[in-house]
């Protein structure tokens, strides 16, 4: 290798996977370069530069990178990077060749497993996507991301039985995770289970107390079973005078069969913030 020794190499690498956590992905993109230029097959610095042009919405410069790493090794985290490149760049057909392909690894990668499925929903093979999820499960059946990712695929295909059901048994294995928690309680709200909602919407409130969204999904839950001034409560400490949180709180009320309409945003902020109501009440 020429150009900078290993220490230096290291230091760059580890200042641009910084910035690209910090999402300051001009910067990533240009230490990445750099590193590059020191050693043009390093692993971490392709890594870098395709997720910081992906970050960018410049999918198509990261395919170039991408597929001459791909050739070089047998990578599958190059090649599902790759994968999703070509995806983001309108070559979707190019994309999920290559991440069935990926798929068929042994061992296998799940994350290329996930990574399809995602782009299968997204072009409207929700069905498949499924089957995918579950081919990846009969694999590695402990995977508790793989139980997530496929109740939030029967959520999306509107078969909730089956989605709690499989996100019920996630929730057993990670009782900790807020991510698995708000997907059930999402599910059980859709089906019209706003008490098992409400429930689980305050354990995953009680690990993250500043999450917006499951509040005022709490909030549609209360409304829902008739407990009107939790619900609005609930809204209240979503807005919190908080600009950018009106519409979703105004939306909530509104939506609720038990809410309320505001005809004129600046009400529905005087109502939220706690002020005389002056708005109509079906």
């Amino acid at each position: 290798m020429s150009g900078k020794p290993n220490s230096a190499l290291a230091q760059l690498l580890q200042q641009a996977f910084l910035a690209l956590r910090a999402r300051q992905f001009d910067i990533a993109r240009q230490l990445a370069t750099e590193a590059l230029k020191s050693n043009r097959t390093d692993r971490n610095a392709v890594l870098i530069l395709a997720h910081a042009l992906l970050g960018q919405e410049r999918a198509e410069e990261a395919i170039a990178p991408l597929e001459k790493a791909a050739k070089r090794n047998d990578d599958p985290e190059i090649e599902t990077l790759l994968g999703h490149a070509l995806c983001a760049a309108r070559r979707k057909s190019n994309g999920i060749a290559q991440l069935r392909q990926t798929a068929a690894r042994r061992p296998p990668y799940l994350p290329a497993f996930q990574e399809l499925a995602g782009q299968l929903a997204n072009a409207g093979e929700v069905g498949e996507a499924i089957g995918i999820i579950e081919q990846a499960l009969a694999l590695a059946p402990a995977s508790v991301d793989l139980q997530l990712d496929l109740g939030r695929m029967h959520v999306r295909n509107n078969n909730r039985a089956k989605a709690r059901t499989i996100l019920t048994f996630a929730r057993a294995a990670a009782p900790g995770r807020t991510d698995i928690l708000t997907e059930l309680a999402w599910a059980e709200l859709l089906d019209g289970a706003y008490a098992k909602a409400a429930d689980t919407y305050r354990h995953a409130l009680g690990l993250r107390p500043h999450d917006a969204l499951s509040r005022a999904n709490l909030a549609i839950c209360l409304m829902e079973m008739g407990e009107r001034d939790g619900g609005e409560a609930a809204l209240r400490s979503v807005y919190g005078g908080r600009p950018q949180m009106l519409s979703r709180a105004a939306l909530t009320l509104a939506a609720s069969s038990h809410g309320r309409f505001f005809f004129r945003p600046s009400a529905a902020a005087k109502f939220l913030g706690g002020e005389p109501e002056r708005a109509a009440t079906p």
